[in-house]
């Protein structure tokens, strides 16, 4: 599955997806990457951030739990949680069968675009995140 080109990913494998960001309401929109949920397999539990939870860039934002492992989520950036995919709760599976919509973990509110600019160079493209894949040991 491609990686879509309308977000930032991480090498952790988490995607943003930034909307309104030259606005004065900046959101992100929080994910793992199909591959992410490749590796953990089938996904059984997610632990959703609570909304109001301040969260910084590259620090735990929410846990997924598979068959196989748990795994911290870390927010590829900073921001202010205002949703969680409650949907999750009762189908988890929404993140193996669709990562990149269905299966968003959550929505963050952005109160500083200039840090937001900072922290979106620390993330790498769609066609960077698909070369870190082909090279890095996961």
């Amino acid at each position: 599955m491609d990686n879509p080109d309308d977000r930032k990913y991480t090498k952790e494998h988490e995607w943003v997806k930034v909307e309104n960001k030259e606005g004065m309401n900046a959101t992100a929109t929080v994910g793992i990457t199909f591959h992410a949920q490749e590796l953990l397999t089938d996904i059984v539990f997610v632990e959703l951030p609570k909304a109001g939870k301040k969260v910084e860039q590259f620090k735990q934002l929410a846990v997924v739990e598979s068959v196989k492992s748990v795994s911290d989520v870390f927010s590829p950036v900073s921001g202010e949680v205002t949703a969680a995919n409650n949907e999750l709760t009762s189908n988890p599976e929404l993140i193996n069968k669709d990562p990149y919509n269905a299966g968003w973990i959550a929505k963050l509110k952005i109160e500083d675009n200039a840090k937001l600019n900072n922290e979106l160079n620390n993330l790498m493209s769609a066609e960077q995140y698909g070369e870190y894949l082909k090279t890095a040991a996961h």
